[in-house]
């Protein structure tokens, strides 16, 4: 399985106001790995997220997932891919406030159209296996932001999504707390076979990924990504 975007072209606005931020790009994403993306605000990174979690429709091109193609899908099967395939890790965690840890992640099972119930063991499991056996009933603000964004990578990966997307999962920790987050979510990537995609100005990140990718080599060009990993 992985992910792969095959002359993905992204434009915004008409004639001289129009602007392109990938124009022919070609990149494949690999099942097990860590991916992070770096480049300065306003690179692409972002924009490269929300086509890669089909928030965001390119204006040509393929977005292939485990061979499907999703970019040209109505958005109502758009949507089955995201709540069925797709797990999303947030800058600040986007966690709801007023339920507990376990509370957080039965809610995407019934989101995703599962009996919570169903899944509560399991959810105990998920958090204690992100370090958290001992906050299970704790809310968003009786957390600390490391612990809010365990929270959230042990939702993201609760119902075992194809894909994992990740938007500066560090933003909100701790210096101290960062690599180790980093390191944590490279670790679950490969236990779980996952492709993971990270967008991050974080130096730790880029260290616990598999591979790197820096944007500015993803140009308007269309350069073919399969270039500055490690």
């Amino acid at each position: 399985m992985s992910l792969e975007l095959t002359g993905v072209t992204v434009a915004f606005g008409h004639a001289d106001a129009r602007t392109t931020v990938f124009d022919g790009l070609d990149v494949t994403f690999e099942p097990g790995r860590m991916t992070a993306l770096v480049g300065p605000s306003g690179s692409g990174k972002s924009t490269l997220l929300a086509v890669a979690g089909a928030l965001l429709r390119p204006t040509a091109g393929q977005v292939l997932l485990d061979g499907e193609d999703f970019a040209g899908l109505s958005d109502a099967r758009r949507a089955k891919v995201r709540r069925e395939r797709i797990g999303y890790m947030f800058q600040s965690g986007n966690l709801l406030s007023g339920l507990t840890a376990v509370e957080q992640l039965l809610a995407a099972a019934y989101i995703s159209g599962e009996r919570p119930r169903a899944h509560r063991s399991r959810a105990e499991e998920a958090l204690t296996g992100v370090g958290l056996g001992h906050r299970l009933r704790h809310r968003p603000e009786q957390l600390s932001g490391g612990e809010r964004q365990r929270v959230a990578l042990a939702r993201a990966l609760f119902l075992s999504p194809k894909l994992l997307l990740v938007d500066e999962p560090t933003a909100a920790v701790d210096r101290s707390q960062a690599g180790e987050l980093a390191e944590l979510l490279a670790e679950r990537t490969r236990r779980d076979g996952c492709v993971t995609v990270v967008a991050t100005h974080d130096p730790a990140v880029a260290e616990a990924a598999d591979r790197v990718v820096d944007m500015a080599e993803l140009s308007v060009t269309g350069a073919s990504a399969g270039l500055s990993g490690r």
